[in-house]
């Protein structure tokens, strides 16, 4: 599979939800204090995720 969602760990000892995709992660989430909280986290992007609006900024 190409593209995944890891709970890891930070230097601080908290958990960070990832998104990898083709071993490059793209995006990441605040640091939790329990496991659980980063896959609410991760469940919350698949839920809100698709239907979200897409905006582009010119500078």
């Amino acid at each position: 599979m190409a593209h995944k969602f890891t709970i890891k760990k930070n230097k601080a000892g908290e958990f960070v939800a990832r998104f990898v995709y083709n071993s490059e992660t793209i995006f990441w989430t605040e640091g939790y204090s329990s496991k659980t909280s980063a896959r609410n986290a991760i469940a919350s992007v698949l839920k809100n995720g698709p239907g979200a609006a897409i905006e582009e900024i010119d500078d």
